[in-house]
């Protein structure tokens, strides 16, 4: 293979790999953040570290291997740096056809030179296969209906920094943008777009950007009070519904105009904004007392020092501790997130990229901390994160990073196992159990947060990435235990 065909995407200009195998899987250690291939000889590790028993102390895999082989390599696999004696290691080209196949998304083969496309029409290429799927269902009698600009559309204009040229790639780049990579979102922004899309073709106007204020407002009117004189016509939307309705067409409308790609927003003031938030209140709440039965069920396992036992308790830890959404959790090439950074020993922090792609930072406790130093050293990691690592946080079976659907699988094979030691004798907490998901340690480690421990609801908002202290403060609400101590209190001496 030649490495100087493959085109680097992530940098800024886009850039062609170096010519040569060695150069280009050097240049991917620095692009990737970790080693990627290293020969050893005793000679080269002994001027590595000055002697055997520093190399030892720092390589204990790599020097083992040399005393009785005349030399070993170290490679980059599925999301861990393993070491192989030289004639049993895959070569320098597999290794690095292997990294860049994993990093496809990235590094793409055949592309054009830097400058021939601007970054927003790759980005826009990257896309429209998100958009797709929910079109093709979207029920439109003309498919090619989307794939044009409207009145208010300007997609030839300088002011357009979204560089879309018609509503398909300007609504391809909004569903990249704001569902924050998570399937549910992007399936819920989906069924919103698909009924306004339906209506649309029901009422013959349209597109999306030719869309008048009294035609969205028509809209509206449409989805509180149903479609009158229409046979067999939906019922009118509860008010739940219609808001969150309403809130991503505004949003969408908001998303274009803000990027130039409208020139008005007939959409400003469409939405009621945030007041359904205001009556919310959690319910998949995992009590206590369960979650202890969890965090025992994991210590009990710890005799199972493999690899894959290790990602399941480093997963679990950073859900429950973390309390982040199953999405923050997934590695994104793009933002290089998760990561983790270490200010001082012990003191870890996690960054992830949350909803409306808002970088959050989250200390992360001790408990959380043991367990991830020691999945990294099982992975053959160093156990402290190296300053500007790029690196998965978690690791996959068969790629470079575990992304949503083996995360989801880990936290509930956890589930599972803990209902069947709980089925016996507590039938209804095992049924509970079976029903979780990750959100639900999101759910207890806000309430952890906000009932448990009385944290100040801004300082809650931070770490749980709330755009409204509404949605913080609900955690409140689901425990009186604090109201009936602050009535108790308040009122204690007025008893005769």
């Amino acid at each position: 293979m030649n490495p100087a065909d493959w085109i680097d995407t992530g940098a800024v200009p886009p850039r062609p790999l170096p010519a040569t195998v060695d150069a280009a899987l050097a240049y991917l250690a620095e692009a990737l953040g970790h080693p990627v291939y290293a020969h050893w000889t005793l000679t080269r590790i002994k001027r590595r570290y000055g002697s055997l028993a520093d190399a030892k102390a720092a390589q204990p895999t790599v020097l083992k291997l040399l005393l009785a082989h005349d030399g070993a390599v170290e490679y980059w696999e599925r999301g861990r740096l393993r070491a192989a004696p030289a004639d049993q290691a895959p070569s320098r080209e597999t290794v690095l056809t292997r990294l860049l196949h994993t990093h496809r998304r990235r590094f793409r083969s055949g592309a054009a030179l830097p400058g021939s496309k601007t970054a927003v029409l790759a980005a826009t290429e990257a896309t429209e296969g998100v958009a797709a799927p929910w079109l093709a269902a979207s029920g439109l009698a003309d498919p090619a209906w989307l794939a044009r600009a409207g009145r208010f559309a300007q997609p030839q204009s300088a002011a357009n920094t979204l560089g879309a040229i018609d509503d398909a790639q300007a609504l391809a780049l909004f569903l990249r943008d704001r569902t924050g990579r998570s399937r549910h979102t992007l399936r819920a922004y989906g069924a919103e777009l698909r009924r306004l899309m339906r209506w649309c073709d029901l009422h013959g106007v349209g597109p999306l950007s030719d869309l008048t204020r009294q035609q969205l407002l028509a809209y509206r009117h449409t989805l509180q009070h149903g479609e009158p004189g229409t046979e067999a016509a939906p019922p009118p939307l509860s008010e739940a519904t219609c808001t969150r309705a309403l809130a991503v067409v505004a949003s969408l409308y908001g998303y274009w105009y803000a990027t130039g790609y409208l020139h008005a927003n007939p959409a400003a003031g469409l939405s009621a904004g945030s007041r359904a938030r205001t009556g919310f209140v959690p319910t998949r709440l995992i009590p206590p007392a369960l979650l202890d039965a969890c965090d025992a069920w994991l210590e009990a396992n710890r005799a199972d020092d493999a690899l894959p036992a290790w990602r399941r308790r480093a997963i679990w830890a950073l859900y429950r501790y973390a309390g982040v959404r199953l999405a923050e959790l997934a590695w994104s090439d793009e933002t290089a997130l998760p990561r983790l950074e270490v200010e001082a020993p012990g003191r870890w922090t996690l960054y992830v990229c949350g909803k409306g792609r808002k970088v959050r930072a989250i200390p992360l406790p001790t408990s959380c901390v043991v367990v991830l130093r020691a999945y990294r050293h099982a992975r053959g990691l160093p156990p402290e994160p190296p300053a500007h690592e790029t690196l998965p946080v978690i690791h996959g079976n068969k790629g470079e990073a575990l992304q949503q659907a083996g995360l989801y699988r880990e936290v509930k094979t956890i589930f599972a196992d803990v209902a069947d030691g709980l089925q016996a004798r507590e039938p209804s907490q095992a049924l509970l159990l079976r029903a979780a998901s990750p959100h639900w340690l999101r759910h207890a480690y806000a309430r952890t947060l906000v009932v448990d421990h009385q944290v100040p609801l801004p300082a809650a908002q931070a770490l749980l990435g709330h755009a409204s202290v509404q949605t913080t403060a609900a955690y409140a609400r689901t425990d009186l235990t604090q109201l009936r101590a602050f009535v108790d209190a308040t009122f204690a001496g007025d008893m005769p």
